[in-house]
């Protein structure tokens, strides 16, 4: 097992990392940006060190200096977290060129399924269904918008590597098709530090429903279940929830089934998601996969009481799976509410909800700065109970307890979401927010 492990990243999933890598008697270091000094990761860590200024291109995207801090501490792993630099091929190849152990999945791995547009066509080659869309990243945009003819209209356009809703656009005419290209690859690039994208067929109000799984380099694969995240502003997920209260239980084995199936035949390894979109027909298809741990993990642990950052540090330090896909059960219902700040600020004053099946996972604390320079998101809230009512019931609860003050964030806008009854009798769609809040 490691004895030290550097965190690639900030904020709740940092801390997150951190408290794991503590209850495994694993030494940390974090790094940080001059924005994040006095940042609670920076705080928890056995180690911390500053790897520049306050923009990502100059600190979390900044790859030569994460790899200088982790041979400075002696840090034997990196994780990366989600986001930045966690799915991107050259910095992992970075990591292994130096004899550092990079907590996910190989350089090649991640160029085959990492990268959205190879990933399409390998699961293609696999017989697996997909959305119509281009089998090669696209860079050029009068090349793509002759392939966006081809498809046919509306189309979406993706940024080949990453996610979190950052280079993304759907287009409805042709007409609109160049403008929104370019400002996706813009945002791409930016974001991830990569302008390859992908076209394909956008299919109007499905579900979006992914698996989760966990795989060790032995070769075992397991699926620990799906999760629902339909609930979504500007494609990037507000809410979620597992299970998914829609899947007959024939649906639910076949997707968990394909998800397992799409690892295997990448011989794929570490902790990693398959997402489906889930017609209105009841007809999933695959979409991408993911290859890092989740912004949403917490619900899937919830209703499985499985830890899956432990899960990934232990496959990466070459530990087979002790988890047999029988021994796997789905109890209960979990819901996850994503808090953002819509300002930046200093929080003068936190209070958050406790009790049995409530967990917030945050860096906030009183005093600590709310930074204009990244993700807007600073807690999420992850509650658990025996089934889907009374876990809604159990969030209503917890956000009408949470207080952040100093800044305004999205808390009464998922309280809304929250007492819709369309939300509360599961009819849902990537569309809800669009159709229920003009």
């Amino acid at each position: 097992m490691f004895q030290k492990i550097l965190i690639a990243n900030r904020g709740e999933i940092a801390v997150r990392i951190i408290r794991a890598c503590r209850e495994m008697g694993i030494k940390t270091v974090a790094v940080y940006s001059q924005a994040d000094k006095e940042a609670l990761h920076t705080q928890l860590a056995d180690e911390s060190i500053c790897i520049g200024q306050a923009t990502s291109a100059d600190s979390y995207l900044n790859m030569e200096r994460i790899i200088s801090a982790t041979i400075a501490s002696k840090a034997e792993a990196i994780h990366p977290g989600y986001g930045f630099l966690s799915e991107n091929t050259k910095f992992v190849k970075m990591c292994e060129k130096c004899n550092i152990v990079f907590i996910g999945p190989s350089s090649e791995m991640i160029a085959r399924i990492g990268n959205k547009s190879e990933a399409r066509k390998t699961m293609e080659e696999a017989g697996i269904p997909i959305v119509l869309g281009t089998k090669e990243a696209v860079y050029e945009v009068e090349e793509a918008k002759k392939m966006a003819e081809e498809i046919g209209y509306p189309i979406m356009i993706k940024a080949a590597f990453g996610g979190g809703g950052k280079g993304m656009r759907i287009v409805e005419r042709e007409e609109d098709f160049i403008l929104n290209f370019q400002t996706a690859q813009k945002e791409a690039e930016k974001g991830f530090g990569d302008n390859s994208m992908y076209l394909e067929r956008y299919i109007r109000e499905p579900r979006h429903i992914e698996v989760q799984i966990l795989a060790d380099k032995q070769g075992n694969v397991v699926s620990l279940g799906e999760r629902d995240c339909s609930i979504q502003k500007h494609h990037q997920k507000v809410l979620e929830e597992a299970p998914c209260m829609v899947l007959e239980e024939k649906v639910r084995k076949q997707m968990g089934e394909t998800a397992v199936l799409v690892a295997k035949a990448v011989h794929y390894e570490n902790t990693g998601t398959v997402e489906f979109l889930y017609d209105k027909d009841k007809k999933f298809y695959f979409m991408e996969m993911n290859t890092r741990i989740q912004v949403e993990h917490p619900v899937t642990e919830m209703v499985t009481d499985i830890d899956l950052i432990k899960e990934q540090i232990k496959i990466a330090a070459g530990e087979p799976l002790q988890l047999k896909q029988e021994e796997i059960i789905i109890r209960g219902h979990a819901v996850e509410c994503r808090i953002n700040a819509l300002t930046p600020g200093i929080v003068r004053n936190l209070h958050l909800p406790g009790g049995k099946g409530i967990r917030v996972d945050t860096a906030l604390y009183p005093g600590c700065e709310i930074s204009p320079f990244y993700d807007s998101m600073i807690a999420k809230v992850i509650v658990h109970d025996m089934d889907r009512e009374s876990a809604i019931k159990k969030m209503c609860s917890a956000l009408g307890e949470l207080v952040i003050e100093g800044m305004e964030t999205n808390l009464d806008f998922q309280y809304e979401i929250l007492q819709k009854q369309a939300f509360l009798k599961g009819d849902i769609d990537t569309s809800f927010i669009q159709r229920y809040f003009k």
